[in-house]
Order: C-alpha cells, then structure tokens, then sequence
C-alpha cells in the first residue's frame, strides 16, 4: 500500500493551459470502455489542441496502461466492482469505495475541471459522484443498451447523457439523452479497398469464403469451443477461417492442433490489424460488446452474436437483441454456440440474399463520428 501511495504521491497534474478546457475523462477496465475514451480525448484535442485532459481509472486495470500509451496522464483509484461468489473480496467494498471517493473529490479540487466525462467501469462512479458533489457539469457515455445500476443512479444528475441506442428514456431522463452512437478505433474499420491485400497478407485465397472468429484480446472459451467442434465441417465445406483465439486459450489451441495444422485456418493469439481481418471476411462470428458492435456496424458486414453471459446485467444479450430487432445480426445464445454456431456461419456463407440483407441492415445503424460528436456536447455543456 505504500508504494502505491508513494507512486500517486509522484505523479504530478497538468499544469493550468492557457485558456483551454479542463476535462476529466473517468472510467475504464476493458477496452470496451477504454478505446472509447481515448476516443473522445483526441477528438476534445482536435476540437482544442488547447485542452487539457487528465484520465482517472482503477488501479490494476488495463487503462493503467493503455491511457499513458495514447499520450494522456492517468491517476489510478483503489476500487474494485462486487465480486460474485467471493464474500470476503466484497467485503473490501465499502472501504474501497470511500476511500476512491475522498481521493475522487481531492483529485478535482487539485485539478479543477471544466467537466467530467464518465465512461463506465469502476473508476467512472466515485469520480462522476466528486463532481456531482463540486457541481462540476458531467456527461455520461452509456455504450450498452441497458444501463448498469451506477450510471442509472448517476445519470439524474447528469447534464447529458450519450447513448447507443433507442428506447433509453427508461432508464435516464429524455431530456438528457442524446443519440450519439459509441466512440470506435477509426484505424480498425477503414476497410474500403483493403479485401485483396488483406488475402494476400493474411495468405488466403481469393476464391474461397472466409470466417472470422474474434472473442477479443483476452478470447472467448465458447467460441474457441464451437470452433473445434466444428472443425471437421468447416475443413470438409472448404471455408477459410481467420480465429483470434486470445491470449487466454493460444497456447492450449496450438498445443491441441498444431502450429501449421490446416493451411485455410490461420490461428492467431491476437490480431494486431483488425482492418484486415474485417476486410477479408464473408461472415463475423463475435461476442456483443458495445464497443465491437460499434466497430461492427460501420464495417458493415454480416454478423453471428454470441454474447457473453458472464457480464454486468447480460448486457451483451441485450445489445445483440437489439440489433436482432433489426434483423442487422445474428444471434446464438452462448449455451447454444458448441452445437449450432458452425452450421449456422455455413449456412450463412451459402445465402448470398441473407449475407445482403444482414450487411445492409447493420449498416444502416453506424454512427462513425460519435467522438467527435460527444466531445462537442462536452464543450457545449460548459459554453465554449
């Protein structure tokens, strides 16, 4: 506890710029949250290269990292979520959560922002409830389409609240809510003419589909699952696959298989180029992240959802139903994956009328710009 006392006690704040906004941007632990914030920094900066902006997360988590290698200062607050099944973690909770809010509040006294900008994740509820204390005007960034219980509790007192999704009105004041869509990695979608290098980099032929299997950096136990047991149907329809396995579940997959174990399946631990990936692609087998069906919908190809069900409120089932309303997606329940999800990406790849409909549809629902459309609502809510 000292040395981390001794770290913060070191890291000094940004100096008072000359003239230019003062934000704080709270939140973090999965790049769902993370890329987003980044997002909308660099856009507050290319709106005002004069702001200033200091990032405030959970210590331990990713954003630790992350944050300071996008160019930003982070301070880390000692908070942790509820622990399921784990009383004696829990019980750390409270003391925890006092003691980011004392910090929270210390943290804007010396920094003294023009506004906050909460995100979601740990971090986001002391520093977000510090400024509702100090009367700092703040706005919320809900990624999913169903609100997690802080920033409900949060959200009253918010000046805005930027969403992703219709129908939000029951869980935040109509006033407050605005349509902005999530913020999303520009370098990962810009896809356009990339098909035939992405095959020639990633060795695949251009005459035949392919798949690409994505559970994020850390993988998805389901769907490496599904895929080895449909690896004989996909070897036998002669389809190409291109599996982010994970960090996770690399090492165990390459040991089962093999290195060079089929030359149309390209295992990979992580994908660094997603623009690729996405290019070389017929159909998108992924979880339901908010921030992956932002990224999703602006690549604009067709989609099987397999949202995870080890998350916050299931709100990835939800996010996934969401675009099934619009028939923008398909969706394979996480307990249905092993027996269904391979015929069901086969079928796919042989329906070129359900390929269109699926891809016009998704679409139909991008919202590229929404960083640069919040960081203007954060200006906006301070009068610059």
């Amino acid at each position: 506890m000292s040395s981390s006392k001794s770290k913060d006690a070191n890291q000094k704040l940004p100096l008072q710029g000359a003239g230019g906004l003062r934000v704080i941007i709270s939140g973090g632990g999965t790049g769902g949250h993370i890329f987003p914030a980044i997002a909308i920094a660099n856009a507050l900066k290319k709106l005002d290269p004069a702001t200033e902006i200091l990032f405030v997360g959970a210590t331990g988590r990713m954003e630790m990292e992350k944050v300071p290698a996008a160019g930003y200062k982070i301070i880390g607050l000692d908070i942790q979520g509820i622990q399921r099944g784990s009383i004696v973690k829990n019980l750390q909770f409270p003391v925890k959560l006092v003691k980011s809010v004392r910090k929270a509040l210390q943290i804007i006294k010396e920094f003294k922002p023009d506004a906050v900008v909460g995100v979601g994740g740990y971090a986001s509820g002391p520093l977000l409830y510090a400024a509702s204390v100090k009367g700092i005007p703040y706005l919320i960034q809900e990624q999913n389409s169903y609100a997690g219980i802080t920033n409900k509790w949060l959200g009253k007192k918010a000046q805005k609240i930027c969403v992703a999704y219709d129908g939000m009105d029951k869980f935040f004041p109509a006033d407050k809510i605005i349509k902005t869509g999530n913020p999303i990695r520009k370098d990962s979608v810009e896809i356009a003419g990339k098909h035939m290098q992405a095959l020639e980099l990633l060795k695949l032929s251009p005459h035949k589909k392919t798949i690409l299997v994505t559970g994020g950096s850390l993988g998805a136990r389901t769907l490496n699952n599904s895929i080895l047991a449909g690896l004989d149907k996909i070897i036998a329809a002669d389809v190409q696959v291109i599996w982010q396995t994970g960090k996770f579940y690399y090492k165990s997959i390459i040991e089962k298989l093999g290195e060079d174990f089929n030359p149309n399946i390209r295992i990979m631990e992580f994908v660094n180029r997603m623009d690729l990936a996405y290019a070389a692609a017929d159909v998108i087998i992924s979880r339901a992240g908010a921030g992956t069906i932002a990224e999703l919908c602006v690549v604009k190809k067709a989609v099987i959802l397999v949202p995870s069900p080890n998350v916050a409120e299931d709100h990835q089932t939800k996010n996934a139903l969401a675009l099934l309303h619009d028939n923008a997606a398909v969706f394979i329940p996480d307990r249905d994956a092993e027996v269904k999800l391979v015929d069901k990406a086969l079928d796919m790849l042989n329906d070129k009328s359900k390929l269109k409909i699926l891809s016009d549809n998704i679409g139909k629902l991008a919202m590229p710009d929404a960083d640069e459309v919040i960081a203007k609502e954060v200006m906006k809510m301070v009068g610059s």
